[in-house]
């Protein structure tokens, strides 16, 4: 089974936040934030994927997410990027 770690931010709206998780079915857990039946602290806004990345195992998954949550540059970094173009290197 694979994991994915993404980072998901707000949709029309002008308060901008973001939210990083993993999972291992990234359209079900994006419809889950979608429908207010995510983390509590993404209720009430609609969500879009700007960033997903693939691990094999869920340990791999859990360690990049916590790497990606306390590294504020590098989700600013994932957002100024999706802003200006399409493509993500990191």
């Amino acid at each position: 089974m694979s994991y994915y770690v993404y980072m998901i931010k707000t949709i029309g709206s002008s308060y901008n936040k973001t939210y990083v998780g993993y999972t291992f079915n990234l359209k079900n857990r994006l419809k889950k934030h979608n429908t207010g039946k995510g983390a509590k602290s993404t209720k009430g806004h609609k969500w879009e994927v700007v960033y997903k990345k693939k691990f094999k195992t869920k340990s791999e998954a859990m360690s990049f997410e916590y790497f990606l949550k306390k590294k504020r540059s590098l989700r600013n970094k994932i957002i100024n990027e999706k802003k200006n173009s399409n493509s993500i290197t990191l």
